[in-house]
């Protein structure tokens, strides 16, 4: 062989490895930009939501002081739980002990045009009941909070899956230019224990890492290192991220590593994020009207708040806004710290889902709210209750779910879902297919196998689509 050929090998090797870098950073960066399609181009049919705003209630809240009425477990106060229902069932903290009905802490009240009965502490979102679907009878597998997370999250028990949000991202892209398509909202209440909540419920998994959610602070700056430091101004900064940028992409023309390009592309998103963020997340430039609506105060970082700044993160083009609000875990106290927690989210709740119908934005928002599980029909301690995953409730809204319904119940003891079982996989099916993603074609190989948020399982729940 000779030198010239040795050359023009060298050259072409160059040259294609220089385009396919080029394309490859060209293709990462529109990730990052308004009309990006994701991998789901065309979707697999029609969709009927763009977005979903998930208001996760961490902690496990008790369906029986929220939304599912059981009479017969009331009458019961105190008898022993029927053997029939639990002799040989998983069940937490519980397991071995004496099991003795608990009835429900709270009175119950009708709402809406069905007269659903749902928790006197719930009012204002009985005041949009019409507008929801209540699931009355999810399930789940895992009894204990982190794996009933990671499977919620994830759709499986295993660590290092992709976070449904992070499947959206990948399938579906952004529309939001100068945000993450995906962000995470943390807030903290009163009236139970302060279960952790681990960043891997929001990561990217074996999916590249753009796209993993980007957690947004609910005090004080919603980014670290939002601002610049003193003496930098941002055409130094931008001149700086250039730099860096620059040499990273010598970096991939040598390794060739994805992971280098969403560096590039990180840097880029955080530069333009430095401007949009901090107008996004100044909630006290919304009308008095508003806050009030919500039960939002600037700054003070609570569930409320960060239900209005879901609104705003949706209009801006998010995909997938998942809200965690923390201690709904009532191993004790139930009756008490149940008045804590609606307080907390009863209002901004019902107010999220008026303001968006008000702006014309509920038709293709999915919002959904429910936790890890819920909690037994049993005591605990005498007034509390344990964790319990053989039945609870969820509600959903908006784009493509019928409203003004239920789906589902459990027994009279709410113990069991026993008509329309919904798994997990279900759920995360269902919520695919309003986004017009087939949930078995979304995947991606991972050890030789189809690697998917709803595993080898999962049915789209048809009854309650719209």
């Amino acid at each position: 062989m000779n030198s010239n050929e040795l050359c023009r090998r060298s050259f072409l090797r160059a040259g294609l490895g220089g385009i396919s870098g080029s394309l490859a950073l060209n293709s990462l960066l529109s990730a990052q930009s308004l009309g990006s399609k994701g991998m789901v181009n065309p979707l697999h049919h029609a969709a009927k939501a763009k977005r979903v705003i998930f208001l996760y209630q961490a902690g496990g809240p008790s369906h029986l002081e929220t939304f599912d009425y059981k009479p017969q477990l009331a009458k019961l106060d105190g008898k022993p739980m029927p053997e029939s229902l639990t002799k040989g069932q998983q069940i937490a903290q519980l397991q071995g002990k004496e099991l003795v009905c608990f009835g429900p802490q709270h009175k119950f009240a009708r709402f809406g045009k069905n007269g659903e009965q749902l928790c006197e502490l719930f009012p204002q979102i009985g005041s949009i009941v019409d507008e929801l679907c209540i699931v009355r009878s999810m399930t789940t597998e895992q009894i204990n909070h982190d794996p009933a997370h990671t499977i919620m999250n994830t759709g499986s028990i295993i660590p290092g899956r992709p976070s449904m949000g992070s499947w959206l991202l990948y399938g579906l892209g952004s529309e939001a230019e100068n945000l993450p398509g995906f962000v995470v909202l943390v807030s903290d209440g009163k009236g139970g224990q302060m279960q952790p909540i681990a960043a891997r419920q929001w990561s990217a998994g074996l999916l590249p890492s753009k796209f993993q959610g980007v957690k947004f602070n609910s005090i004080g700056d919603p980014v670290l290192y939002i601002n610049n430091p003193p003496g930098v101004n941002a055409k130094l900064q931008e001149q700086s991220i250039h730099a860096v940028n620059a040499m990273n992409k010598i970096g991939y023309g040598t390794l060739k590593d994805p992971e280098i390009l969403t560096r590039v592309a990180q840097y880029e998103l955080a530069f333009k994020m430095q401007t949009s963020v901090p107008d996004l997340v100044d909630v006290s430039k919304e009308p008095k009207s508003v806050l009030d609506m919500y039960g939002a105060h600037p700054g003070d970082g609570s569930f409320a708040s960060n239900c209005l700044l879901a609104r705003k993160l949706a209009e801006r083009g998010v995909r997938f806004i998942q809200l965690y609000h923390r201690d709904w875990d009532h191993h004790g106290g139930v009756k008490a710290n149940m008045e804590f927690k609606a307080q907390e989210t009863d209002r901004a709740t019902a107010a999220l889902i008026k303001d968006l119908k008000q702006r014309g934005m509920l038709d293709d928002t999915l919002v959904i709210w429910g936790g890890e599980f819920g909690r037994t029909p049993m005591s605990q301690g005498g007034d509390g209750r344990d964790h319990h995953i053989k039945g609870f409730t969820y509600l959903m809204a908006g784009g493509g779910i019928q409203r003004g319904i239920s789906y589902g119940n459990t027994d009279d003891f709410g113990y069991a879902a026993q008509e329309n079982v919904v798994t997990v996989h279900d759920f995360h099916a269902t919520m695919l297919h309003v986004l017009g993603v087939d949930h078995k074609r979304l995947s991606v190989k991972f050890q030789g196998l189809d690697a998917r948020l709803t595993g080898i399982s999962g049915d789209v729940i048809k009854g309650i689509l719209a």
